[in-house]
Parts: C-alpha cells; structure tokens; sequence
C-alpha cells in the first residue's frame, strides 16, 4: 500500500476516487448514505477551494482504499460553522477534520490512528489554531438496520484525546439507503485542544 498527500485543489486530481470511496463507505451504518457522484463532486469543491484543505489517501496498487481529509473551520460551509458561532467561538482557530474513511477489509492495521496523526501533523505545521474538531452522526441505539456487530467509534476517538460536545451540533440531510426523500441528522462534534 501507498499513501499520498494532496493540499487545495491537487485533491481535484483524485476527486472521483475520492467520491467513490465516500460513497461505499459511508454507505454502511451508522450514515447509511444513498450517495450520489454529482453530489459528492459539489460537496468536495469546498475542499478544492481551500488553499489549506487536505487529504491523505491510501491506495493498493491503484485503488484508493482510504481517505482522510482536513479543512479550516472559516472554509467549510454554514451549517458546519453555525454551531461554533452560536457558541462564541473563534472560527479561524479551529480545523475541522472532515471524514475518516477506511473499505472494510483494511480496518484494524493502525491506518485509522495514522488518519489522525497525519492531519494533527497537518495543522500543527500552521501555528495558529488552537483546536480540532469533527462531527459523527448521532444514530439510535436501537435503529433497525443497526449491525449487531456495530461497535461505535467513541472509544478510539476519546483515545485519540477527543471530547464530545455538549452543545455543538448540526443538522445535515441526505437519503438514508431505506428511505425515499431525505431526511435531517444531528451530527455531534467532538473537539481536542492542541
């Protein structure tokens, strides 16, 4: 396996491996997500668009197998940024890490610990931000099509220093694989001090 770095819009060179990825992925539980190239491709101008947005992605042979991306909180979107400024919080301090995506097969090798470091690595090189942040859906504990093998991600996340927030949350829409229309989702935040 190989992993590369792309920065701003260099992360436009893999775009379609990155949508597809996302795709599959986020697929599964908890997102359930019914994804759709032509929407992945507008959401990821965002990241296109920030001269400071990254992704580190890891490829067998040349295959894109996981990806892990990092964005300025001042350039994600409104409802990612409503939150923290309902909250008072300076924005330009803050780096939000975007998905942590992995094919099943490649789970348990580390990979998803060297995401973390690779994008704490990313921001620490600036200088000027004082935290961290990302968001995960906030699912039922009994939601129907919830594996019984699920085990959620919180451990390994409070592991890796982060802490979920109390306040800090969004409402994002898309359409779960079971449903016909889209519908919202609470997304909780979790944040880390650097």
């Amino acid at each position: 396996m190989k992993s590369y770095i792309y920065i701003g819009k260099e992360i436009e060179t893999v775009i379609s491996e990155l949508a597809a990825l996302r795709i599959e992925v986020f697929r599964d539980f908890p997102y359930l997500y019914e994804g759709s190239f032509e929407y992945e491709k507008e959401y990821l101008k965002t990241y296109i668009n920030s001269e400071r947005a990254f992704l580190f992605a890891v490829f067998d042979n040349e295959k894109m197998v996981g990806a892990t991306t990092c964005i300025p909180l001042m350039d994600e979107t409104a409802e990612v940024k409503e939150p923290f400024e309902d909250a008072g919080m300076k924005l330009d301090e803050v780096f939000y890490f975007g998905e942590s995506i992995l094919l099943k097969e490649y789970r348990g090798k580390g990979i998803g610990k060297l995401f973390f470091e690779e994008r704490e690595r990313h921001v620490a090189g600036f200088g000027n931000y004082t935290k961290t942040c990302f968001c995960a859906v906030d699912r039922l504990k009994n939601h129907p099509l919830r594996p019984e093998s699920y085990v959620p991600m919180d451990e390994f996340w409070k592991s890796r220093g982060y802490k979920k927030s109390e306040v800090l949350k969004s409402m994002f829409s898309w359409k779960d694989i079971n449903e016909p229309l889209e519908t919202e989702k609470t997304m909780i935040y979790w944040l880390k001090k650097i």
